[in-house]
């Protein structure tokens, strides 16, 4: 995402399941539709419940890297 700007950053580094998760969803709802956040997390598993997550709620996922 180093490329997109973003309008948010969300820092969860160090936290395993679920809280990347979870951090990135209150993010969310205190973003305007249309605002892009970026997170950033080391958990192996937040690629897939990122991916999971934005199936779910409709929420683009712009990119990302591992």
């Amino acid at each position: 995402m180093s490329n997109n700007q973003f309008d948010s950053e969300l820092d969860c580094q160090g936290l395993n399941c679920p809280l990347p998760i979870l951090k990135t969803k209150k993010a969310m709802d205190g973003l305007s539709s249309g605002q892009i956040l970026k997170m950033m997390a080391t958990d192996p598993g937040s690629v897939n419940d990122v991916q999971s997550w934005t199936k779910r709620t409709g929420n683009p996922l712009m990119d990302h890297s591992e």
